[in-house]
């Protein structure tokens, strides 16, 4: 439970002061993004694109062609859905 609160408390605080796209799999968010889908248990060899849609609200394209839908619910739960 530890572990989760800390991973969803990193994700809020990276997702307020990044910027939309671009090599992600350079960045620190990037790979932010990538322990966090693997937390999930979903699959992702590399970040390719990271698209913002709002706060703590991203589209995500890995290189072996999953893309996913990662975000903060409502009750503050970080969510990866496949898109």
């Amino acid at each position: 439970m530890t572990r989760y609160l800390a991973l969803t408390a990193a994700v809020a605080a990276i997702t307020i002061g990044t910027a939309g796209s671009a090599r992600a799999e350079d960045s620190s968010f990037g790979k932010d993004l990538m322990a966090t889908i693997a937390l999930q248990g979903k699959p992702c060899d590399k970040l390719i694109s990271i698209k913002r849609n709002g706060d703590s609200d991203y589209s995500v394209k890995c290189k072996d062609g999953n893309r996913y839908h990662v975000y903060v619910n409502s009750k503050g739960r970080v969510v990866v859905d496949k898109q």
